[in-house]
Protein backbone atom coordinates (compact mmCIF):
# COMPACT_ATOMS: atom_id res chain seq x y z
CA UNK A 1 0.00 0.00 0.00
CA UNK A 2 2.66 2.43 -0.85
CA UNK A 3 1.24 6.13 -0.98
CA UNK A 4 2.96 9.96 -1.25
CA UNK A 5 2.53 12.73 0.34
CA UNK A 6 1.12 15.79 -1.36
CA UNK A 7 -1.14 19.07 -1.15
CA UNK A 8 -4.79 19.89 -2.37
CA UNK A 9 -4.72 22.54 -5.56
CA UNK A 10 -8.24 22.90 -5.45
CA UNK A 11 -11.27 21.42 -7.64
CA UNK A 12 -12.65 21.48 -10.99
CA UNK A 13 -14.93 19.73 -13.19
CA UNK A 14 -14.02 16.78 -16.10
CA UNK A 15 -15.45 14.63 -18.57
CA UNK A 16 -14.50 10.86 -18.24
CA UNK A 17 -14.92 7.91 -20.97
CA UNK A 18 -18.43 7.76 -21.17
CA UNK A 19 -18.87 11.72 -21.53
CA UNK A 20 -19.93 12.10 -18.10
CA UNK A 21 -19.36 15.26 -16.34
CA UNK A 22 -17.30 13.99 -13.11
CA UNK A 23 -16.31 16.77 -10.12
CA UNK A 24 -12.81 16.24 -9.66
CA UNK A 25 -9.87 17.05 -7.11
CA UNK A 26 -6.65 18.25 -8.20
CA UNK A 27 -3.75 17.27 -5.73
CA UNK A 28 -0.26 17.76 -6.45
CA UNK A 29 1.85 15.14 -5.38
CA UNK A 30 5.56 14.08 -4.87
CA UNK A 31 8.35 14.13 -5.58
CA UNK A 32 8.80 12.11 -3.01
CA UNK A 33 12.35 11.31 -2.09
CA UNK A 34 13.03 7.66 0.15
CA UNK A 35 14.77 8.55 3.60
CA UNK A 36 14.34 5.04 4.81
CA UNK A 37 13.70 1.53 4.47
CA UNK A 38 11.88 -0.30 7.05
CA UNK A 39 12.41 -4.23 6.70
CA UNK A 40 10.73 -6.92 8.80
CA UNK A 41 14.31 -8.69 8.99
CA UNK A 42 15.97 -5.58 10.39
CA UNK A 43 15.88 -3.94 14.18
CA UNK A 44 12.33 -2.05 12.70
CA UNK A 45 10.78 -5.97 12.64
CA UNK A 46 8.33 -4.07 10.11
CA UNK A 47 8.48 -3.28 6.11
CA UNK A 48 7.67 0.07 5.69
CA UNK A 49 8.80 3.33 3.31
CA UNK A 50 9.18 6.50 4.97
CA UNK A 51 8.91 9.61 2.28
CA UNK A 52 9.71 12.92 2.65
CA UNK A 53 7.96 15.95 1.16
CA UNK A 54 8.23 19.73 0.66
CA UNK A 55 12.35 20.76 0.16
CA UNK A 56 13.74 23.10 2.68
CA UNK A 57 16.35 24.50 4.65
CA UNK A 58 14.11 25.41 7.46
CA UNK A 59 13.46 22.50 9.70
CA UNK A 60 14.31 21.28 13.20
CA UNK A 61 17.88 20.14 13.69
CA UNK A 62 15.82 16.80 14.50
CA UNK A 63 15.00 16.27 11.17
CA UNK A 64 18.01 18.04 9.81
CA UNK A 65 19.99 15.36 11.63
CA UNK A 66 17.91 12.57 9.99
CA UNK A 67 18.59 13.59 6.33
CA UNK A 68 22.46 14.59 6.99
CA UNK A 69 22.53 11.29 7.85
CA UNK A 70 21.51 9.84 4.46
CA UNK A 71 22.90 12.78 2.55
CA UNK A 72 19.33 14.33 1.35
CA UNK A 73 18.45 17.48 0.55
CA UNK A 74 16.22 18.03 3.90
CA UNK A 75 12.23 18.02 3.40
CA UNK A 76 9.70 19.63 6.00
CA UNK A 77 7.74 16.42 6.45
CA UNK A 78 7.83 13.05 6.92
CA UNK A 79 5.43 10.06 6.66
CA UNK A 80 6.07 6.45 6.96
CA UNK A 81 3.86 4.00 4.46
CA UNK A 82 3.44 0.37 5.34
CA UNK A 83 4.19 -2.31 2.35
CA UNK A 84 4.30 -5.75 1.78
CA UNK A 85 7.59 -5.66 -0.09
CA UNK A 86 10.31 -3.46 -0.18
CA UNK A 87 12.87 -4.91 -2.92
CA UNK A 88 12.06 -1.88 -5.24
CA UNK A 89 12.60 0.68 -2.76
CA UNK A 90 16.28 2.23 -2.59
CA UNK A 91 17.37 5.09 -0.03
CA UNK A 92 17.79 8.03 -2.03
CA UNK A 93 15.26 7.13 -4.69
CA UNK A 94 12.45 9.60 -5.57
CA UNK A 95 8.85 8.54 -6.37
CA UNK A 96 6.62 10.57 -8.47
CA UNK A 97 3.03 10.72 -9.36
CA UNK A 98 3.38 7.78 -11.47
CA UNK A 99 3.23 5.58 -8.50
CA UNK A 100 -0.54 5.66 -9.71
CA UNK A 101 -2.54 5.14 -12.62
CA UNK A 102 -5.39 5.69 -14.13
CA UNK A 103 -8.60 4.14 -12.64
CA UNK A 104 -6.98 2.79 -9.87
CA UNK A 105 -8.85 3.33 -6.60
CA UNK A 106 -7.13 5.29 -3.52
CA UNK A 107 -7.53 6.40 -0.03
CA UNK A 108 -6.89 10.38 0.63
CA UNK A 109 -6.14 11.28 4.15
CA UNK A 110 -6.49 15.59 5.27
CA UNK A 111 -7.45 17.68 7.71
CA UNK A 112 -10.84 19.07 7.07
CA UNK A 113 -11.39 22.82 7.74
CA UNK A 114 -11.56 24.37 11.14
CA UNK A 115 -14.72 25.81 11.81
CA UNK A 116 -13.97 26.77 15.51
CA UNK A 117 -17.15 26.94 18.07
CA UNK A 118 -20.49 25.60 16.74
CA UNK A 119 -23.58 24.84 17.73
CA UNK A 120 -25.76 21.42 17.22
CA UNK A 121 -27.38 22.94 14.38
CA UNK A 122 -24.03 23.29 12.66
CA UNK A 123 -21.97 20.53 13.80
CA UNK A 124 -24.22 17.54 13.82
CA UNK A 125 -27.46 19.18 11.90
CA UNK A 126 -29.65 18.76 14.61
CA UNK A 127 -33.54 20.43 13.18
CA UNK A 128 -33.85 22.69 15.92
CA UNK A 129 -36.56 24.36 17.31
CA UNK A 130 -39.54 25.78 15.41
CA UNK A 131 -39.72 28.97 14.05
CA UNK A 132 -42.98 30.72 15.53
CA UNK A 133 -43.10 33.75 17.76
CA UNK A 134 -42.19 33.46 20.54
CA UNK A 135 -40.23 30.15 20.19
CA UNK A 136 -37.17 29.80 22.70
CA UNK A 137 -35.61 26.93 21.31
CA UNK A 138 -34.69 27.86 17.86
CA UNK A 139 -31.09 26.62 17.37
CA UNK A 140 -30.45 24.70 21.22
CA UNK A 141 -30.09 20.87 21.49
CA UNK A 142 -32.75 20.44 23.72
CA UNK A 143 -32.80 18.10 26.59
CA UNK A 144 -29.33 16.40 27.35
CA UNK A 145 -30.28 13.87 29.80
CA UNK A 146 -33.11 12.99 32.32
CA UNK A 147 -34.09 14.40 35.80
CA UNK A 148 -33.68 12.04 38.75
CA UNK A 149 -32.41 8.86 37.09
CA UNK A 150 -29.50 8.77 35.77
CA UNK A 151 -29.29 12.43 37.51
CA UNK A 152 -26.54 12.89 34.96
CA UNK A 153 -25.32 13.72 31.45
CA UNK A 154 -24.52 10.56 29.49
CA UNK A 155 -20.71 10.31 27.74
CA UNK A 156 -20.63 10.81 24.00
CA UNK A 157 -23.60 13.10 24.19
CA UNK A 158 -23.72 15.60 21.09
CA UNK A 159 -23.31 18.95 22.39
CA UNK A 160 -21.90 22.59 21.17
CA UNK A 161 -18.21 22.18 21.07
CA UNK A 162 -15.21 22.62 18.83
CA UNK A 163 -15.94 21.29 15.19
CA UNK A 164 -13.51 20.86 11.98
CA UNK A 165 -9.58 20.84 11.92
CA UNK A 166 -9.53 16.52 12.27
CA UNK A 167 -8.20 14.45 9.92
CA UNK A 168 -10.64 12.62 7.56
CA UNK A 169 -9.71 9.62 5.32
CA UNK A 170 -12.26 9.25 2.45
CA UNK A 171 -11.71 5.55 0.64
CA UNK A 172 -12.48 4.47 -3.01
CA UNK A 173 -11.89 8.36 -4.87
CA UNK A 174 -10.71 7.09 -8.44
CA UNK A 175 -7.94 8.40 -10.52
CA UNK A 176 -8.72 10.38 -13.52
CA UNK A 177 -5.94 11.71 -14.47
CA UNK A 178 -2.14 11.29 -13.90
CA UNK A 179 0.30 13.55 -14.83
CA UNK A 180 3.61 13.13 -14.19
CA UNK A 181 6.13 15.82 -15.40
CA UNK A 182 3.63 18.24 -13.41
CA UNK A 183 3.42 15.90 -10.27
CA UNK A 184 -0.36 16.09 -11.04
CA UNK A 185 -3.33 13.73 -10.16
CA UNK A 186 -6.88 14.26 -10.90
CA UNK A 187 -9.19 12.32 -8.11
CA UNK A 188 -13.19 12.29 -8.44
CA UNK A 189 -15.19 13.45 -5.92
CA UNK A 190 -14.05 15.66 -3.20
CA UNK A 191 -11.14 15.67 -0.41
CA UNK A 192 -11.12 16.74 2.93
CA UNK A 193 -9.27 20.26 3.80
CA UNK A 194 -8.65 23.62 2.27
CA UNK A 195 -6.50 24.55 -0.51
CA UNK A 196 -2.66 23.96 -0.52
CA UNK A 197 -3.44 21.84 2.38
CA UNK A 198 -1.58 18.49 3.13
CA UNK A 199 -2.69 15.40 1.97
CA UNK A 200 -1.52 11.61 1.78
CA UNK A 201 -2.72 9.31 -0.76
CA UNK A 202 -2.51 5.88 -0.42
CA UNK A 203 -3.21 2.81 -2.80
CA UNK A 204 -6.44 1.16 -1.63
CA UNK A 205 -6.37 -2.63 -1.72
Amino acid sequence: MIGLIGKKIGMTQIYNDNGILCPATILEIGPCPVVQVKTAEGKDGYNAVKLGYWESKKVSKPIRGIFEKKSLTPSKLLNEFRVDDVSGYEEGSVLKADVFSVGEKVLVSGTSKGRGFAGVVKRYNFAGGGDSHGSRSKRIPGSIGASSDPSRVFKGQRMPGHYGAETITVKGLEVLVVDPEKNIIFVKGAVPGSRNGIVYITKQK
